[in-house]
């Protein structure tokens, strides 16, 4: 079951990487300009971060693998329909279905880890091959994109095709039964008033943070105010409902909204820090795609780092610890990237990527673990769509910001973009010294493996046999 689940996992992942590397061959391919190509991605991100909460709750109540099985056919059809597009619209659609389809389909997989491997060590070390391989195949997408483009953009949604069709013909052999909310039989229905609002709200939140940098302000506030305006409805709904979708007592747990704000301020970084340093790399330097990705491999180590290194020391120095430290160490490596050179030699870049790898397999596989523990297995659903709606609207957020910084500095440089730059790389700096002051406060909950964590209920009983296909 496992091996299948970080098959998935390993999918979206190296989806979303190759996308990134053969934007510029799909331009030129299709004629699209700038704001077209940016919708390509802003897609995928809406789809994605928007549905997360929706599909997480819809796991806990309509069954996980019934979610995963029949979402994932869904990703499989509209990522070969993307192959295929032959304008932009068309790809643009596939790319939304495509993200929705994720939405569903992650929760739903991390979900039928946490219900089905019983708390403590085997769970962690469970969760931290699934973040590592989420990691790996992000790393490997950036490398075999650059080799997929080369023989044609269209490569890049035909193998996801492939890959996805191996990985549900061992879906429906390996993965177990569920019927329902923690595997019992389905009493709950879905709150619908509440799925409308906070799936229309966050979708407003992630469009408008993602558009920030090329609208104006006022379309902006108009935009965020009627996200927030959403919102405010969606907590009067969730109050005043027998069955809410999210039960709001669930933020009653510290590490667990720890975990949440951590998890956007980490991908915020991550992902405005690789916006930068690729358009340094290709643009201002004029590598190749292929020889960017290849520089960008080493940050994918934690793919080796999590399963390994990662156990080891939540084991000596528990969660709380693991995480400060990675934070820390994401925060030397866009210091030491933040003053780059316009003739910088791939030895002067290599500390930074190496420090950054390291600080991932310190950070998310046991954000993963803490957002997750002290959660009833009736919401471990709910939980993860939250951690995962958490890091999408982070990447949106950091993505964002670093982009109208860039802009801005560079214009006020005479055009100057490594000003921009430079200027740029202190966002990521400043959240992950952001995220670290956070993860501090999970240093008091206690000393040893259990820091910066909560009592874990006792966890759902495993099935008892695999499932025939189908059922």
């Amino acid at each position: 079951m496992l091996f299948v689940l970080c098959g998935a996992i390993f999918l979206e992942g190296i989806d979303i990487a190759m996308l990134n590397v053969a934007l510029p061959s799909i331009r030129a391919d299709l004629g699209l300009s700038t704001g077209t190509l940016q919708w390509v991605m802003s897609a995928y991100v809406l789809g994605y971060g928007g549905f997360m909460l929706l599909g997480g709750r819809a796991a806990d109540l309509f069954g996980r693998r019934r979610m995963f099985l029949f979402w994932l056919t869904v990703f499989l059809l509209f990522s070969g329909l993307g192959g295929l597009a032959d304008d932009g619209w068309t790809l643009i659609a596939a790319r939304f279905i495509t993200g929705v389809a994720a939405a569903f389909m992650t929760p739903a997989g991390l979900s039928l880890i946490t219900t089905t491997f019983a708390a403590g060590p085997r769970r962690d070390r469970a969760l931290l091959i699934y973040s590592g391989t989420a990691a790996g195949g992000f790393s490997t997408g950036l490398v075999v994109g650059g080799l997929l483009t080369t023989a044609g953009w269209r490569w890049v949604f035909f193998a996801p095709v492939l890959l996805s069709a191996v990985i549900l013909v061992a879906a429906l052999r390996f993965l177990p039964a569920t019927a329902g909310a923690a595997g019992g039989p389905r009493t709950e229905r879905l709150d619908v008033l509440g799925a409308i609002t906070v799936t229309a709200a966050i979708v407003l939140l992630v469009l408008g943070v993602e558009r920030a940098a090329h609208t104006g302000g006022a379309r902006t506030a108009g935009t965020l105010g009627a996200a927030l305006a959403l919102l405010a409805v969606f907590v009067l709904v969730e109050r005043r409902t027998a069955v809410p979708l999210v039960r709001l007592g669930i933020f009653r747990s510290a590490p667990l909204v720890r975990a949440n704000l951590i998890a956007m301020l980490l991908f915020g970084a991550f992902f405005g820090f690789q916006f930068v340093a690729v358009l340094y790399l290709r643009e201002y330097r004029g590598w190749s795609e292929l020889r960017t990705s290849f520089a960008l491999l080493v940050i994918g180590l934690d793919a080796i780092l999590s399963p390994t290194l990662t156990p080891r020391l939540i084991r000596r120095f528990g969660n709380a610890r693991v995480i400060f430290a990675g934070m820390l160490t994401a925060a030397l490596a866009y210091a030491l990237f933040a003053r780059v050179g316009a003739d910088w030699t791939y030895a002067a870049m290599f500390p930074a990527f190496l420090l950054l790898g390291l600080s991932f397999a310190l950070v998310y596989g046991p954000l993963t673990i803490v957002g997750t523990e002290g959660i009833a297995a009736r919401e471990q659903g709910l939980a993860g769509g939250l951690l995962y709606t958490s890091f999408q609207f982070g990447a949106a957020l950091g993505l964002s910001a670093v982009t109208a910084v860039t802009a801005v500095s560079a214009s006020g440089a005479g055009g100057d973009p490594l000003a921009g730059y430079h200027a740029a790389l202190l966002v990521p700096l400043a959240a992950a010294l952001l995220a670290a002051a956070i993860s501090a406060f999970g240093l008091a909950r206690g000393r040893g493996r259990g820091a910066g964590r909560s009592p874990e209920p006792a966890p759902a009983p495993a099935p008892a046999a695999v499932s025939a296909p189908g059922g």
